[in-house]
């Protein structure tokens, strides 16, 4: 893909891994993509892309449902 010198700028040193991250974060926005697999698409850890959210301040997609399996999931645990 081909950025314009101009638009370069504004994405900083990398510019193609910054489209990524910003693809991967609108396609979590909108439910398209899951936490996992966003951090996936852009090249992070589930770590380093919840920071990038958090740094954007972009909501969580995490229902009640999600919730209450991950309790039962570390209640099964101990």
């Amino acid at each position: 893909m081909e950025i314009p010198e101009d638009i370069k700028g504004l994405l900083g040193p990398k510019p193609e891994k910054e489209i990524m991250l910003l693809a991967a974060i609108e396609l979590y926005r909108e439910g398209k993509l899951s936490l996992g697999k966003a951090a996936e698409f852009a090249g992070l850890t589930v770590r380093e892309f919840l920071y990038e959210l958090r740094k954007r301040k972009i909501p969580i997609n995490y229902t009640e449902e999600e919730a209450e399996k991950d309790v039962k999931t570390v209640e099964g645990l101990v």
